[in-house]
């Protein structure tokens, strides 16, 4: 018999490591101390459907982040994080009030509609964030049996123009839609970036300041994938786990989704990593400040820079650095740092991007 010798590694690698980019957070890969708590959680045999330890010991941890009411239930990825998270606070006549430029109502495929079986009221904003003002927009109308009822107001920290609401202005709305009988939705999908630019405790925009539920995210912050609906107000939910079970995000191997968890919020893995994401955004904005052709959008508060510039500029770039045009048509476009983005990723990216301009 001929003994054979198994490919090594790279033989069966199909990307190219080298290539750096700045479309997405989600581009990047995970942290190497998510993949050893996955390897560690992977020796044995545990109870499936989130009977096991690991699941049972976030517990514990979320509660150290949010309070000693908070319940986490991991999910599958973000856009099933909201949907269930909004289907938990709506009856079958509710609506949300929305950002218009809300993830919810832009880049989920209308699945809160969809899939939720609710309607989004939206608002547009100048830069991402709701007010009470803006909220009473849409806040009106609950006997009017021809309206969708407002039933919640879901607000996403960072926002999608990385902008970051301050503490009291998140405990501004939560009152005033507590007032009218509404219930909040944090999106917390970069929650981790928000945290670290403010400087305060995740509870303290959360918990500390009245939000009933929120979507917590990992994923882009160095996950392998996963996410969790986090119910800090019991009292405004009934039967989250059979609203997981209903939305498909139930995991049976759930203790895979519960020790990358546990890695990025145990320790301090979660800050560091967001720390550095954001700091890089920071360098990258500082580069690109002075530049003649370049505008920076909104004020550069967590791991994006939104810039406008030369639309010409900005196709030649992409052919050497991935990234997305948020409004091609007024040039707009959206550079994302992430955790494993280096001080040489921006060095290169300015240089490329000044060789661009001066063509």
């Amino acid at each position: 018999m001929t003994e054979t010798t198994a490919a090594p590694t790279d033989a069966r690698r199909r990307h190219d490591p080298s290539v750096r980019g700045f479309a997405s957070d989600n581009y990047a890969g995970v942290h190497p101390e998510i993949l050893a708590a996955i390897a560690l959680a992977n020796e044995g045999h545990q109870v499936a459907y989130g009977e096991d330890q690991y699941t049972e010991h976030l517990q514990e941890v979320m509660r150290s982040h949010f309070g000693p009411t908070a319940e986490a239930f991991p999910v599958f990825n973000g856009t099933g994080a909201n949907v269930t998270a909004l289907q938990a606070l709506t009856d079958r006549w509710g609506a949300v009030i929305c950002a218009e430029s809300a993830h919810i109502n832009v880049d989920e495929g209308g699945a809160p509609e969809r899939m939720g079986g609710l309607k989004l009221l939206t608002v547009p904003t100048p830069d991402g964030k709701l007010t009470p003002e803006l909220i009473d927009r849409q806040a009106w109308g609950w006997e009017d049996e021809h309206r969708a009822m407002p039933q919640v107001v879901s607000i996403t920290q960072n926002t999608e123009l990385g902008t970051l609401y301050t503490v009291e202005e998140i405990r501004a709305i939560v009152e005033h839609a507590h007032a009218k009988g509404m219930k909040v939705h944090l999106d917390g999908a970069r929650i981790a970036n928000a945290a670290a630019s403010l400087g305060v405790p995740l509870r303290a925009f959360t918990t500390d300041v009245g939000v009933d539920v929120l979507s917590y995210g990992g994923t882009k912050n160095g996950m392998l994938f996963g996410e969790a609906v986090v119910v800090l107000n019991p009292d405004a939910v009934s039967h989250m786990k059979h609203l997981r079970k209903l939305s498909m995000q139930l995991a049976s191997k759930m203790r895979f989704l519960s020790v990358q968890l546990e890695a990025l919020l145990a320790g301090d893995l979660w800050l560091r990593n967001a720390r550095h994401g954001n700091a890089m955004a920071q360098r990258l904005a500082t580069g690109v400040r002075d530049l003649d052709g370049v505008e920076i959008l909104y004020p550069v508060q967590a791991n994006a820079v939104f810039a406008v510039l030369p639309q010409e500029v900005s196709r030649r770039l992409q052919e050497r650095f991935r990234f997305y045009f948020w409004d091609e048509a007024a040039g707009v476009v959206r550079w994302m740092c992430s955790f494993d983005t280096t001080e040489g990723d921006i060095d290169a990216f300015l240089q490329a991007l000044k060789e661009e301009l001066a063509r």
